[in-house]
């Protein structure tokens, strides 16, 4: 129970009667005591566990033990840094940052792309306990002396497996080992991850001092709660499909502002042509992708979130950090090549403890993850279709007959 840990007495009041939080999820109930007791951590707990606050209230409790003791000059730099991938996920840390911290003294700030610099600069004017921040643009400001981490006492590395996707390496490596920041041990740092891949491990060995692993779930596991179903369709049967399952969901009472529909597709093109074929449809939608400033991606997510626009078309630019409450279904359009990435597309349903549907459309050009989908479905206790299986088997087949060729074209070319 989250009135058995005590954050002091504002925080406290903040998560009854704001947050409205009882039960904490697994992940908070773990993590949030060896935070507590100022010990780092590395974290692997499937997505939509509630991660975001389980760093956030301890990195909070903390400082407001410790802010009364800043003096005027240290006012302008960040006691905590958190760092996470994407401007969307960081306006998310952002607000949810703000709203445990409501009605403290703590200030929280925002350091991203697609924003003007002047206007995120100004904002630190009036002071800056908390900054949430992208990689590129936290390292513009530090290398412009416009932010120092000679203060920081936490700092968290949030989807740090999607960070290292992204090619973000070099400039998280630059931000932890800056010269003026605390150096190992002498800070408390946090690294969260849906995944658990070897070169994660690596950037926990480098960045953490006698922490704590808690793994909650396997890693890169989808959640039980969100019921999985799988379609096995022609590319031009996809259309006609998508109109069935909504029509479905608006004929139930499934589509509107609190039921949201998120499509995911594989490009950008797709998306645009996705949503104006939507639109003409008869079904209010909009899109979200890497071409979209991000005026554009805020105006579109905005809607979304309002239930003006209930359908979202994305691509993996939304899988990870988007945390909309409300989305009954995600719909795989068109299917990612890997099951991480599945996992975290469909994992923005069935968030918080509630219920979701994920309905994906199979193509005989997604046979390359009928393996990892069988075994996902089975580890989650759900049924997957025979043809699924054949198409697993049948991938299978085909790649050890290249081996196989591959083997002995290349002896052949050894004999001779």
């Amino acid at each position: 129970m989250f009135i058995d840990v005590d954050f002091g007495g504002v925080v406290n009041e903040t998560i009854r009667h704001i947050c409205k939080y009882s039960q904490p999820t697994p992940i908070q109930r773990h993590a949030i005591p060896v935070l507590m007791g100022g010990r780092d951590l590395m974290a692997c707990a499937q997505t939509g566990s509630g991660k975001t606050a389980a760093f956030c209230l301890p990195i909070i409790s903390g400082m407001l033990k410790d802010v009364s003791k800043r003096s005027p000059e240290e006012v302008m730099y960040p006691l905590a840094l958190i760092l996470s991938p994407t401007r969307e996920l960081c306006f998310q840390i952002y607000e949810e940052a703000k709203k445990f911290s409501y009605q403290t003294s703590l200030k929280v700030c925002i350091a991203c792309g697609g924003e003007p610099k002047s206007l995120q600069l100004k904002s630190f004017e009036s002071g800056l306990d908390i900054l949430v921040a992208t990689p590129g643009r936290l390292i513009d400001f530090c290398e412009a002396s416009k932010v120092s981490l000679k203060m920081i006492k936490y700092m968290v590395i949030d989807e740090a497996d999607r960070m290292l996707d992204m090619g973000f390496e070099p400039q998280i490596r630059k931000i932890v080992e800056h010269t003026e920041n605390p150096r190992v041990g002498r800070r408390q740092t946090m690294l969260f991850s849906a995944t658990l891949p070897k070169k994660v491990q690596t950037l926990a060995l480098a960045f953490l001092s006698d922490h704590v692993f808690i793994s909650v779930g396997r890693a890169g596991s989808s959640t039980h709660l969100i019921i999985q179903e799988l379609m096995l369709v022609e590319d031009n049967e996809k259309p006609q499909r998508l109109k069935e399952l909504l029509d479905y969901q608006i004929a139930n009472g499934n589509l509107g502002k609190t039921a949201l529909v998120l499509i995911f597709v594989a490009t950008k093109r797709g998306a645009n042509a996705l949503e104006c074929w939507l639109n003409s449809n008869g079904f209010s939608a909009v899109s979200l992708h890497g071409d979209k400033c991000q005026r554009e991606r805020e105006r579109a997510l905005a809607s979304f979130k309002m239930g003006l626009t209930p359908i979202l078309v994305a691509t993996d630019l939304a899988s990870r950090g988007l945390d909309v409450a409300g989305i009954a279904q995600v719909v795989n359009y068109d299917l990612p090549r890997d099951i991480d990435t599945y996992v975290q597309r469909i994992g923005r349903t069935g968030r918080a403890g509630k219920r979701g549907l994920a309905t994906s459309f199979f193509t005989s050009k997604n046979s390359c993850i009928a393996k990892a989908l069988s075994e996902l479905l089975k580890e989650c206790h759900q049924d997957a279709p025979n043809w699924l299986y054949q198409y697993a088997k049948r991938y299978m087949s085909f790649r050890t007959a290249d081996y196989l060729r591959i083997s002995r074209g290349y002896e052949y070319s050894v004999s001779t």
